[in-house]
């Protein structure tokens, strides 16, 4: 069956959706389109290049997660400096290597830029802090005098990953040459399932969404008794109150809920072992859900019939 897949961001936490490709391409699931906000945007950029769930669990086994983290080199090796450099450079770490890593991958499978995924078939999510505004990539491009077919796929991906405050944001400048600053598209919307949905909430085909947190409907609030729970509850609201206006009770059902509460979203440093941990997570949820997944193609219910398998 085709569908069309949007991944929330996450961070590490994003690795719980290689388990969930597994099942759905078990179940004969296949992505016409993906879409994705930051660790979301990764995973749906690999999918429309054509990465399968084993092979990304392959690469994400290969690489160093830590390498990711690129500090600058201080010429005074002093722990102020650290911060000092933060508050020039507007990040911990520069992203360039994560970057890197994403057009290695994506090279392999012959995509480089926009031009080589099918039209329409790929969204990113980033938000422009210079103008406040939310941004669509590629379509947004053509704003900034960029042209889509010629603009990274890699780019794209580490814009809407650019965490405040802990990767740098990234610079562009349109045709005018007015530098705009490009951070997380979680920051404006961390599960963009409204990409795929018409004015009406309809769609062209079923939407599978994954989403690295609990139902809405079930979520624990959150408990503010300091400044770094405070900012923690500012944070989360920031990046889930956007998408919620667009997630009523009834479109919930088309979303995979996983929720991932004990790893924090920016540990690099995870053993194997958590991976597949992580991973058996994202599968686990997504097997409960399919077994009573309802879908709405035109606006009928068509209930979802698993094949038959071992787990399900």
């Amino acid at each position: 069956m085709d569908v069309d897949g949007v991944f929330s961001g996450g961070g590490v936490k994003a690795i719980a959706f290689i388990g969930a490709l597994q099942v759905a391409e078990t179940q004969g699931i296949t992505f016409k389109r993906s879409a994705g906000t930051s660790a979301g945007a990764i995973i749906a950029s690999l999918v429309s290049a054509g990465y399968h769930s084993e092979d990304i669990k392959r690469l994400i086994h290969q690489v160093d997660l830590k390498e990711f983290l690129d500090p600058r080199r201080l010429s005074i090796p002093f722990p102020f400096m650290k911060w000092l450099t933060l508050y020039w450079k507007l990040g911990l770490y520069k992203g360039k290597k994560l970057e890197n890593w994403i057009e290695e991958v994506l090279a392999e499978k012959g995509v480089k830029t926009f031009a080589d995924v099918p039209e329409g078939s790929l969204k990113i999510i980033a938000s422009d802090i210079t103008n406040g505004r939310m941004i669509v990539l590629p379509d947004d491009l053509e704003r900034y005098g960029l042209l889509p077919e010629r603009f990274k796929i890699s780019k794209a991906v580490r814009m809407s990953a650019s965490i405040p405050y802990f990767f740098d944001p990234i610079k562009i400048y349109d045709h005018m040459g007015k530098k705009n600053y490009i951070v997380d598209g979680g920051v404006l919307s961390n599960f963009p399932i409204w990409l795929f949905q018409d004015e009406k909430n309809n769609s062209k085909r079923p939407i599978l969404g994954f989403q690295l947190r609990p139902s809405q409907f079930n979520q624990e609030p959150n408990r503010i008794s300091n400044a770094i729970s405070l900012f923690h509850g500012l944070f989360d609201t920031m990046m889930d109150a956007h998408d919620n206006h667009h997630i009523s009770e009834a479109h919930s059902t088309d979303i995979v809920f996983i929720p991932v509460k004990q790893i924090s979203m920016i540990n690099f440093d995870l053993s194997e072992k958590l991976i597949d941990e992580l991973t058996e997570v994202g599968k686990e949820n997504t097997e409960k859900f399919l077994r009573n997944w309802r879908y709405r193609p035109h606006g009928i219910y068509t209930t979802f019939k698993p094949k038959k398998s071992s787990t399900l």
